[in-house]
């Protein structure tokens, strides 16, 4: 059921913001730089600001006031204490809702995102889950944190499915030793079959495993770098995170079909 207030009713199941919504909650930002709040724009405001607030990883994306200022009278007096002239406001505006809407106009998700997340969170919704949640929170606003996160989710999709396997490993064994011993355990080691097709895409598999444990170790934040580090962007996480979650839902999907 969803939440009913004084404004009005709010479904916490349809809080996805598109880019238009966005760019117009910009508009109404702006505006309430130069003061103009009509009591129409602090419902339209009311509305939408509702939806990246509700949406974990558009809330992250959102800025600092949009969390805290809940109408455009709180924004007002925000905005005044930043510059007493309107430019500086709407630079700061624009600004700060870059992130949000780069992440819009692209999309919300990646067809992975909702695969991924629904057999994910079957498998292990405390851990295995939460980190890839985790990873798809950081993939845009935090893309060194994402990269540490993808690896540490095949890591724990891994170690599930030796520990349910009743197989021993070692907590120093890296992530290709764990996915060498899982694909083993599966059958879907390259060495394992002699179709070249299979053979081929296996071996394929494990080069996204080795490249996602090599790439976390040299720019992700995982460990200290010299002089000149290499900084990922958004597109590097995104990839990475993209990734990791079609190999753990392969590993999650092709364990369930075996021990079923």
């Amino acid at each position: 059921m969803g939440l009913t207030t004084k404004r009005g009713r709010i479904d916490p199941t349809s809080c996805t913001m598109t880019f238009e919504e966005g760019t117009e909650l910009e508009r109404l930002l702006l505006d309430a730089c130069e003061g103009r709040r009509s009591a129409a724009a602090h419902n339209i405001y009311w509305r939408l600001r509702s939806k990246p607030i509700r949406d974990q990883i558009l809330s992250a994306l959102a800025p600092k006031f949009i969390r805290t200022c809940r109408d455009l009278d709180h924004f007002w007096i925000y905005i005044k204490s930043v510059s007493p002239h309107w430019e500086p406001r709407r630079v700061l505006v624009r600004s700060e809702m870059t992130p949000l809407l780069d992440h819009l106009e692209v999309g919300n998700k990646a067809p992975i995102d909702i695969v991924a997340s629904a057999v994910l969170q079957s498998f292990d919704v405390d851990g295995v889950h939460a980190v890839w949640q985790k990873a798809l929170l950081r993939r845009h606003s935090d893309p060194d944190g994402a990269i540490t996160s993808a690896r540490t989710l095949l890591e724990s999709v891994c170690k599930r499915i030796l520990d349910e396997a009743f197989e021993v490993y070692s907590e120093k064994d890296d992530l290709p030793a764990l996915y060498r011993a899982v694909s083993q355990l599966l059958t879907i080691a390259p060495s394992q079959h002699t179709e070249e097709a299979f053979k081929r895409i296996l071996g394929g598999a494990t080069s996204v495993v080795e490249g996602l444990g090599s790439l976390r170790n040299k720019i992700g934040d995982a460990h200290g770098q010299g002089g000149r580090p290499v900084r990922p962007t958004a597109r590097h996480a995104q990839l990475a995170v993209n990734l990791a979650g079609t190999m753990a839902t392969f590993l999650v999907e092709t364990w369930s079909a075996r021990s079923s």
